[in-house]
């Protein structure tokens, strides 16, 4: 286990004061890996959400007059920041998450890639200059940052999201208020104090906590703010939308998947075991574009079934400290007993457990990395998002038959696709209903291309230019 894995001091980060929790409510922090309390967690109260709105509608009219150049250099000033403290931020994030450190690192250098793009995408948010009506007339469309944005992020990514959320906001020239996942708060403190460090403008972020529907609520009925961005479930991330659709002010959604693996008789099969399995089991399966439905055709379902589960039955799983786990626990017991529901469900319904299927041992949230074959359309982990790291195996014989199948659900998140054929993989990345098709490859996320869903996946992108545009809005001028 790595040494000296300390936990950091958590506070809110309103009006540029750090504020913890003396005098306020708040809730234990736990490491997953032992059910241990390891920190406690302030709660903003009302009067502090009323001073984070009026601070960021301060705030937001200084950053958007700063040039474009004085923003990014700030941006990346904290990036550095961030770089140098990568190793402590890594050991906070494992210990309040769950997931192997290095994961953690790896998680850590793509958020201050991302950082990094967006600080320099800030300048390029190009208008242009349209032909006029007359001689006389200049016509122009321009690009401004769109307003105050409310930001709200899950517990399973806790560095990537928000500093997708913060690179976006900032790089279009918006304040930001975040709140954060509660479950694992540190890693969003300590990037708030990079930029604080970094010399960012008081007000510019903002970072809080609290019951999460009613923070959302709040900020959400205040006309400050004018645009939300949020990465959760579905059925939260429509709630929230419909609240923002009655404000008529801009969403950017990221939600659930249950992303779709369909493997055809010509792939490499040692490459989509290895591709796919590091990718299933990573992060314990908690991911939004984990692969979670594997239609593999049926000349190559066995070999694929058993190579996968050599995969999963050989992999370590302890505490993310721990240099030899390569699987972490789930975030809390719910994520374990649903797990366990499932299996059984898929148990009654048919299936056959290949490996794992149950919790390991009694202390912390682990679960057996689990494989199972012979899973019926019936069963609830087809139709609902396991979020959890179980592997469905089907069989398919036709195109057309898998096609139907991979758009069957409301989801479209992502997908992936083995083939060794230019047209399998063209008709693929046509046919699938998802916002990202990743083709003989597990990378579908990347600072300099869009990331988002379409049908109850999300709305919008983040990253890309794509995402730098989500927080600006267009203005025609026209001058005769």
């Amino acid at each position: 286990m790595e040494s000296g894995a300390m936990y950091t001091e958590l506070d809110l980060f309103i009006g540029g004061e750090r504020i913890g929790s003396a005098l306020r409510s708040g809730e234990p922090v736990l490491n997953p890996a032992t059910g241990d309390v390891i920190g406690t967690l302030p709660h903003a109260t009302r009067a502090d959400l009323d001073r984070a709105l009026e601070t960021s509608a301060r705030a937001f009219k200084v950053w958007k007059r700063t040039l474009a150049v004085d923003r990014a250099k700030i941006m990346r000033r904290a990036a550095d920041i961030l770089r140098d403290r990568q190793e402590r931020i890594a050991q906070i994030l494992t210990l309040e998450e769950g997931k192997p450190l290095r994961e953690s690192r790896a998680e850590l250098t793509l958020s201050i890639e991302t950082l990094d793009w967006m600080a320099d995408e800030g300048r390029r948010s190009y208008g242009r200059v349209i032909p006029g009506h007359t001689p006389d007339a200049r016509v122009l469309a321009v690009r401004e940052p769109v307003g105050p944005v409310a930001a709200f992020t899950p517990w399973n990514f806790p560095a990537l999201t928000t500093l997708r959320k913060i690179s976006g906001a900032l790089g279009a020239g918006c304040s930001i208020i975040l709140k954060a996942a509660e479950e694992t708060p540190g890693t969003a403190v300590e990037i708030a104090r990079a930029f604080e460090d970094a010399g960012l403008p008081d007000g510019v972020l903002q970072l809080v906590f609290g019951v999460p529907a009613d923070v959302s609520e709040y900020l959400l009925a205040s006309d400050v703010i004018r645009k939300i961005s949020f990465t959760g479930s579905t059925r939260v991330g429509q709630n929230l939308a419909a609240m923002a659709a009655s404000r008529s002010i801009r969403f950017t959604m990221e939600l659930g998947g249950h992303a779709p693996v369909l493997v055809f008789p010509d792939a490499d099969i040692d490459k989509a075991v290895e591709l796919m399995g590091g990718f299933k089991y990573r992060n314990a399966g908690q991911v939004c574009v984990a692969p979670t439905r594997f239609f593999v055709h049926e000349d190559v379902h066995d070999r694929f079934a058993s190579a996968l589960t050599a995969f999963a039955a050989n992999l370590k799983v302890g505490d993310g400290l721990d240099k030899a786990s390569t699987m972490g626990p789930m975030a809390n017991l719910r994520r374990v007993d649903a797990m366990q529901a499932m299996v059984d469900d898929a148990k009654r319904t048919g299936a056959t457990i290949t490996t794992g299927g149950e919790r390991i041992g009694n202390a912390g949230y682990f679960f057996a990395p689990t494989v199972m074959t012979g899973v019926q359309d019936a069963a609830r982990i087809l139709r609902e998002e396991p979020f959890g790291p179980i592997a469905p195996i089907m069989r398919f014989s036709g195109m057309d038959e898998v096609i139907a199948r991979a758009n069957s659900l409301p989801f479209g998140l992502s997908s992936y696709v083995f083939t060794a054929s230019e047209r399998t993989a063209r008709i693929m990345s046509q046919e699938l209903e998802a916002g990202m098709v990743a083709v003989n490859s597990a990378t579908v996320s990347l600072p300099q291309a869009p990331f988002g869903g379409i049908k109850s996946s999300g709305e919008g992108s983040e990253g890309g230019i794509e995402g730098l545009q989500a927080y600006t809005q267009t203005k025609l001028v026209v001058q005769q």
